[in-house]
């Protein structure tokens, strides 16, 4: 990142810069870490560095296989360069086991398996602790419009499908996973932000402990320590995974 680099955006994960392409921004992963839409706070030592690399891995991996995304490139281990999009507000949320908000709304159990993968819409918007959205009300804000909202759940989808199987071969079970999505100059939908055990939950396959099962952020949000430990062992099965992909800095 050169010095003369300009800010344009810090977010809860992330700083995002100028660069000297205008279609071009620079995002710095943070070692930040925050829940409960930033009423806890707190820093996962080098959680900036691994969530760049697993980000990038995945993000190589879906357009391997069809899936557009905002990635360029990563010129060091805690940034990336991406597309510059018009980023939609709105929070998608693939769940394929009830955890968090599904079991506190409703009286499905806590590691029960869905029928089919759920699709859930979010307003993303802190202050109003980003609510869920039904289609009407989504559309009666003009969120996005009627062929986005189903192109998105479509590309939501195959993405959810895609990361199910890979993670199962790194001995990891995808419980649900946040995605965003942005238009570029061309109005294509791509996908944007990262995934990462901040944006997914993950369970150790080989572990049947519900505590000690969990690699993702919710060892932060529940106290559950090793919080570290967790974030570098989803990285190491990532890079095993796809040894084809790794790079001096793992």
């Amino acid at each position: 990142m050169s010095a003369s680099s300009q800010k344009l955006y810090e977010g809860k994960a992330k700083i995002f810069y100028h660069t000297d392409e205008p279609a071009v921004l620079l995002a710095n992963f943070k070692d930040d870490a925050t829940a409960f839409n930033a009423q806890k706070k707190g820093s996962i030592i080098d959680k900036g560095r691994i969530n760049c690399i697993i980000s990038s891995k995945l993000f190589q991996l879906l357009a391997e296989n069809g899936i557009k995304t905002h990635f360029i490139d990563s010129p060091a281990p805690n940034q990336m360069r991406v597309k510059a999009l018009k980023i939609l507000p709105i929070e998608v949320v693939v769940r394929n086991i009830a955890a968090g908000s599904l079991c506190q709304q409703t009286s499905l159990s806590l590691g029960k398996v869905l029928l089919e993968p759920l699709v859930e819409f979010y307003y993303k918007n802190d202050q109003l602790g980003d609510p869920l959205l039904t289609l009407d009300r989504l559309n009666l804000m003009q969120l996005a419009t009627i062929e986005q909202v189903d192109i998105i759940n479509n590309l939501a989808l195959q993405i959810n499908k895609l990361l199910q199987a890979f993670f199962l071969q790194c001995g990891i079970i995808l419980v649900d996973l946040k995605l965003e999505f942005g238009l570029d100059s061309q109005q294509q939908i791509l996908l944007a932000d990262e995934i990462s055990p901040d944006t997914c939950r993950l369970w150790n396959n080989a572990e049947t402990d519900q505590n000690n099962r969990v690699m993702d952020k919710d060892r932060f949000r529940k106290d559950l320590g090793k919080i570290e430990d967790a974030y570098k062992e989803v990285l190491h099965r990532i890079l095993n995974a796809i040894p084809h992909q790794r790079n001096n800095w793992n």
